[in-house]
C-alpha cells in the first residue's frame, strides 16, 4: 500500500461515511499513520507502508469512518498557538473561544498580578492560555467531572503553566473558596438539550454531553454563574463568559443593572454574538 493507495481509498471510504473533504482528512490520516506530515505525503506519494503503518493507517480509517473526531485520533488540538491533549473527556478547543480568551487577556494585561477563576475548565484551554500570556497571572480553574480536571492538569503542565494555577472538582462554584478574583472566565453547556440530536455526529456521540448541555435550555449553568459570580468577584471585577447562537438576548436580561454595568456582547469570527462580558459595578 502506498501513500497514494492511502488517499485514493481513504477518500472514497470517507466520502461514503458523509464526511466532508474526505480527500483533505484521508491525507490527514495517512501523515497521521506513518509520522510525516502532509509536504511528505506530496513529495512521495510511492512511499510504501510498512506492515505496522498499514495496521495504524487501517484503524484510524475505520475510527473516523465512525466519526471519531480527528483531534481525538490525533490526541491534540492547537488552541491560541498551544498545543493542547484532548480526550473524549473533554471538548475540543474551537477557534471562537479564542475570542473569549483574547478579550479576558487584554482586559487583565495592564493588572500587576492579576487572579482569575474559570468554570467548566474542561482541557484547561482557556485557563491555560491565559496565563500563558498573563506571566503574572495565577487562576483557579474548576469542572465537575474529574476526569477533565485531568486532562487539564496534564494540559497546564505541558504549557509550563502548572506552577500558576489550581484545579477543583466542582459544580460551578460549591467547592471554590477563593473570592476577590479579578476575573471570572467560562465556557459553559449552553446547548439546549432539544438541540443535541441536530449536532455534528462527531460532536453529538463523541464529545462529552455533559460540557455541551445543561439538559434543559440551556441557560440553567449560565443563570448560575450571572447569579453567584458577585459573590466571587471584588469590586470592578469582570465576567467574560462564551454563550450560544442566539442567546444574547435572554443572557443580557439576567444582568441585573443594580449589580452589573457596561453588559456587552463581542462576536465571534462568523459574526455572532459570542461572547458576553460585564463589569461588577
Amino acid at each position: 500500500m502506498t501513500v497514494e493507495d492511502c488517499l485514493k481509498t481513504g477518500a472514497a471510504t470517507l466520502a461514503d461515511a458523509g464526511i466532508e473533504n474526505p480527500r483533505f482528512e484521508a491525507a490527514s490520516l495517512t501523515a497521521l499513520a506513518i509520522k510525516r506530515d502532509r509536504t511528505f505525503l506530496i513529495a512521495h506519494p510511492e512511499y510504501e507502508l510498512t506492515s505496522a503503518e498499514r495496521r495504524r493507517y487501517n484503524d484510524l480509517l475505520e475510527r473516523r469512518s465512525s466519526r471519531v473526531p480527528f483531534q481525538q485520533l490525533r490526541g491534540t488540538q492547537e488552541f491560541y498557538g498551544l498545543d493542547f491533549e484532548v480526550t473524549p473527556d473533554v471538548l475540543i478547543p474551537r477557534p471562537e473561544t479564542e475570542t473569549l480568551v483574547e478579550a479576558a487577556i487584554e482586559a487583565l494585561k495592564d493588572q500587576e498580578a492579576p487572579r482569575f477563576c474559570e468554570i467548566g475548565t474542561g482541557s484547561g484551554c482557556i485557563s491555560v492560555a491565559m496565563l500563558a500570556n498573563l506571566p503574572n497571572a495565577t487562576a483557579f480553574a474548576s469542572d465537575v467531572s474529574e476526569t477533565a480536571v485531568e486532562v487539564a492538569r496534564r494540559n497546564a503542565k505541558r504549557n509550563a503553566v502548572d506552577s500558576r494555577v489550581e484545579f477543583f472538582v466542582s459544580d460551578v462554584f460549591d467547592s471554590i473558596d477563593g473570592y476577590d478574583f479579578d476575573a471570572i472566565v467560562t465556557n459553559p453547556p449552553y446547548i439546549a438539550a432539544d438541540d443535541i440530536p441536530t449536532l455534528q455526529v462527531e460532536v453529538r456521540d463523541h464529545e462529552p454531553l455533559v460540557a455541551l448541555t445543561d439538559g434543559g435550555d440551556g441557560l440553567s449553568i449560565i443563570r448560575r454563574i450571572v447569579l453567584d459570580s458577585p459573590l466571587k468577584l471584588k469590586p470592578g471585577g469582570l465576567l467574560f463568559m462564551e454563550i450560544g447562537h442566539r442567546q444574547s438576548a435572554d443572557v443580557a436580561a439576567m444582568f441585573d443593572g443594580a449589580i452589573w454595568k457596561d453588559v456587552h456582547f463581542l462576536e465571534d469570527l462568523q459574526g455572532i454574538d459570542r461572547t458576553v462580558a460585564a463589569t461588577l459595578a
